[in-house]
């Protein structure tokens, strides 16, 4: 598809799309991602030790489901 082609379906995109649609576009184009929050040296630090343990292999991960799993094993104990 050309230059000129993929121009016309933007616009026709762009065009059809609703407030939602053309502001996630907007953003995508832009590069313009911000959530407007910082992270402090040391969450950064915390972040990057545990993704190192992570890739590593020597800390313990959980699927969702083992997760799931853990915590209704929990409440059952709790509510006993």
């Amino acid at each position: 598809m050309g230059q000129a082609a993929l121009r016309n379906k933007l616009h026709e995109f762009i065009d059809s799309s609703d407030d939602e649609k053309i502001e996630a576009l907007y953003i995508l184009l832009s590069g313009n991602v911000s959530s407007g929050y910082s992270y402090s040296d040391a969450e950064l630090n915390m972040l990057h030790e545990r993704a190192d343990k992570y890739l590593s292999g020597s800390t313990k991960t959980y699927s969702v489901e083992e997760s799931l799993k853990l915590i209704r094993q929990q409440r059952l104990q709790d509510d006993l």
